[in-house]
């Protein structure tokens, strides 16, 4: 199956504003086998599944992990597995 390159992931802040986190397609998959997507720092990480269900994953200790408000995705689906 093809997966889009990029999604935005979209969280609700404290704000007026809602957080956007642009996250690329990486060379993994996640415990569900879906691919993983990470932003540029490596910090924020994503399973996102073919229907726009999003798990994301902890990268280091101490996160509080909270679930997006909506993944859109960016771009023309990808015809091979990324290399990150």
């Amino acid at each position: 199956m093809d997966y889009p390159e990029s999604y935005e992931l979209i969280f609700q802040a404290g704000g007026a504003e809602d957080d956007v986190v642009v996250v690329h397609l990486t060379a993994r998959s996640g415990a569900g086998g879906y691919p993983v997507y990470a932003d540029e720092t490596g910090i924020v990480r994503a399973e996102i599944s073919e229907r726009g269900e999003v798990r994301m994953q902890a990268s280091g200790g101490h996160q509080v992990l909270g679930a997006p408000l909506l993944a859109r995705p960016l771009g023309p689906p990808a015809s091979t597995r990324g290399t990150a």
